[in-house]
Formats: structure tokens, C-alpha cells, sequence
């Protein structure tokens, strides 16, 4: 693939039509997220045709998109957008359309003759892991021959991790970014079980991480029904730790001002795409506490700090800051401001200085550490003591 800064967002629904759509490219343009960076707007599974036309090619169903996704494609561009597509590297996606098994020549340069700028690349209903592996390396090549510069999202890992582990700089060599884990759900439980998977796995995928390749931990449901807003606030900031593409799987036609405002908060926003481009990780783990710290551009560090327990009230917890990133973050001081739940500056800490917080159940405080010292030190962004 051509390289990538990392990705934006994307506004993502499967089953959908094409007025839909169209209202959806209408809002991102002129409801202030393509202001903040949200550029793609993402077709899921279920927009084909159930079968391939005379010569070969996918098409799209004629009910749902009857002017074809070539003209969803030219409006979106219209608006200062981006369109995105899904397939299949199998024999079908995974609701049961064609699959791209056999035709990823083809199907990669109809996706460039529509104008579609992202492809995200499915794994369902593929016979063996050589063919799945070869699989997504062939759609990476004719994409590229295609001559388009197309963003290519697959879940490579997350097929191959019930049998062997991946080989992440493999995958990185072919694919944008990549899928790890399950498919995440609008529940609390479902973003603790992503996280407790990303912690405990991140000596592997933390490393290979960096700008053209990013794991994916799956969408943001920050908008929808099932997590309270201090849940939401934790997703935000943790996926802005993991340098997670910023994926919404929501409504934006009926979202509330809370869940848009978190998602469109610049300075969160200004975290995950950092340019360092350097994955976060977890740091440590204790009385049902969490604290991710990830290094930023010009020796500065986001930390996010998790209360992870359920019941009862707000619960406080104490950091010495020279546990934070490297023992540099605060070497010989720093100036610390709060990002979430609320933006406030929360002043100057020196190298020997405690940091108390106070974080409400299922909650996160995410701060940003900056130095106020011209010192200059190195670091490494991920080390053996991960």
C-alpha cells in the first residue's frame, strides 16, 4: 500500500441504502466532523448484489444503492470526503455475498474505476490459512496496481490468532491497519474484554505499530445506548492511547451533544494522531486500577488512569510522577492538564511530586504530561519491561 499518515475516522453501517448515506456524508460535512478530521464514511457487509455481473465484476444491490457506488462515491467526494467499501478474501463475505476469492485483480480495480478510497477486507469463508494469508497479500498487490491510493483494513490477526500467532511484520508490510480481536459490541463488558485482550497481548502488537500500520481494536460506540458516559469517556481515551483508528459505529443523525462533543474534542483527538506515532500500553495494574501511558511528540505523554471498578462512588488514586513515562515525563518538572472528564489545568508537578486523581466507577482521568525543562532525553516507546 501507499503510505499512510494514520487514519481518521470513519462513519460505518452495514445493511444501509444509499439516501442513508447521503444524509450521512451531508452531516459529517457540515456538523463539524470533517473540522475535527473525520473523513471517511465506511460501507459494511451487505451493500452487494447477490451476484457477480456478466463480466465477473461485484456490483452493488439495485435496490438499496440504485445509482451505483460510483455516484455515492463522487457525492462524498464532493463534500471533502472519503468512501470506503468492505469484501472478502474468501468465497463470501461473511452475511453470504460474493466473495473476492479468485477475483482480487478484478475487484481491487473496480473498487478504483467507483472511486473508493478505503477497502476494509473481511475474512469469513476462506478454506485454509494459506489461502487466507495469501489472500490478503494478492488484494494489497492489485491494489496497488491499480494505481489508486486506497487504505487497506484486514483482519488478517484475528483469523489467524485461533490457530498460530500472526506474523505481525508480515501483516504490516501488506495491510494499513489491522483487526486483532472480536468484533466489539455497545457494552461495557465488551470494551473491558478488548482492553484486557490489547494489555495482555501488547508485547506483541505494541511494537509494530507506527505511522502506515495500526492495530485496531474495533469501533468506537460512543453515540449509541449501552455505555454510560463514563464508559464512553473511557473509550475515547483509551483508544486515543492506543493510537486506535477512530472507527464510529453510530447515528449521527440522532446523537446526543455529550457523545458529540467527546467525539469531536480536539484535544483527545490531537493524542490519538499524534505524530511520534507511537502505540500506548498498559503501565500497571493494581486494586482495580489502570494506568496506559503512551509518548508523544516533543518528549510530552498522555497517561490515562482507569478506575475499573463497578459499584459504589468515585474513588481516588495517587501516581508518583516519576513512574510516568520512563521516569522523563516530569524530569526535572512538567505541566499537567486533564483532558478527561473535564479539560483543566492541573499545574506544575516536579520529578518528586505525587499525583492524585479521583476517578468515578468504569471511569478514566485522561491527562497530557508536558516538560517544562529544555532538557533533552531519550527514550524508547516500548520497552522489555512491557
Amino acid at each position: 500500500m501507499l503510505p499512510k499518515a494514520h487514519l481518521t475516522s470513519h462513519s460505518r453501517m452495514s445493511g444501509s441504502s444509499e439516501k442513508l448515506f447521503l444524509q450521512i456524508a451531508e452531516i459529517m460535512a457540515s456538523d463539524g466532523w470533517k473540522d475535527v478530521g473525520y473523513e471517511y464514511i465506511c460501507i459494511d457487509d451487505c451493500w452487494m448484489a447477490p451476484e457477480r455481473d456478466s463480466k465477473g465484476r461485484l456490483q452493488a444491490d439495485p435496490k438499496r444503492f440504485p445509482g451505483g457506488i460510483r455516484r455515492l462515491a463522487n457525492y462524498v467526494h464532493s463534500k471533502g470526503l472519503k468512501l470506503g467499501i468492505y469484501a472478502d478474501v474468501g468465497n463470501k463475505t461473511c452475511a453470504g455475498f460474493p466473495g473476492s476469492f479468485g477475483y482480487y485483480d478484478i475487484d481491487a480495480q473496480t473498487f478504483a474505476d467507483w472511486g473508493v478510497d478505503l477497502l476494509k477486507f473481511d475474512g469469513c469463508y476462506c478454506d485454509s490459512i494459506q489461502h487466507l494469508a495469501e489472500g490478503y497479500k494478492q488484494m494489497s498487490l492489485a491494489l496497488n496496481r491499480t494505481g489508486r491510493s486506497i487504505v487497506y483494513s484486514c483482519e488478517w490477526p484475528l483469523y489467524m490468532w485461533p490457530i498460530f500467532k500472526p506474523n505481525y511484520t508480515e501483516i504490516r508490510e501488506y495491510c494499513n491497519h489491522w483487526r486483532n480481536f472480536a468484533d466489539i459490541y455497545d457494552s461495557w463488558q465488551s470494551i473491558r474484554n478488548t482492553l484486557d485482550w490489547t494489555s495482555s497481548n501488547q508485547k506483541i502488537i505494541v511494537p509494530v505499530a507506527g505511522p502506515g500500520g495500526w492495530n485496531d481494536p474495533d469501533m468506537l460506540v460512543i453515540g449509541n445506548f449501552g455505555l454510560s458516559r463514563d464508559q464512553q469517556i473511557t473509550q475515547m481515551a483509551l483508544w486515543a492511547i492506543m493510537a486506535a483508528p477512530l472507527l464510529m459505529s453510530n447515528d449521527l443523525r440522532h446523537i446526543s451533544p455529550e457523545a458529540k462533543a467527546l467525539l469531536q474534542d480536539k484535544d483527545v483527538i490531537a493524542i490519538n494522531q499524534d505524530r511520534l506515532g507511537r502505540q500506548g500500553y498498559r503501565l500497571r495494574k493494581e486494586n482495580n486500577f489502570e494506568v496506559w501511558e503512551r509518548p508523544l511528540l516533543n518528549l510530552a505523554w498522555a497517561v490515562a488512569i482507569v478506575n475499573l471498578q463497578e459499584i459504589g462512588g468515585p474513588r481516588s488514586y495517587t501516581i508518583s510522577v516519576t513512574s510516568l513515562g520512563r521516569g522523563l515525563a516530569c524530569n526535572p518538572d512538567c505541566l499537567i492538564t486533564e483532558l478527561l472528564p473535564e479539560k483543566r489545568k492541573l499545574g506544575f508537578y516536579e520529578w518528586t511530586s505525587s499525583l492524585k486523581t479521583q476517578i468515578n466507577p468504569t471511569g478514566t482521568v485522561l491527562l497530557r504530561l508536558e516538560r517544562t525543562s529544555s532538557v533533552q532525553f531519550s527514550y524508547s516507546a516500548v520497552s522489555d519491561s512491557l
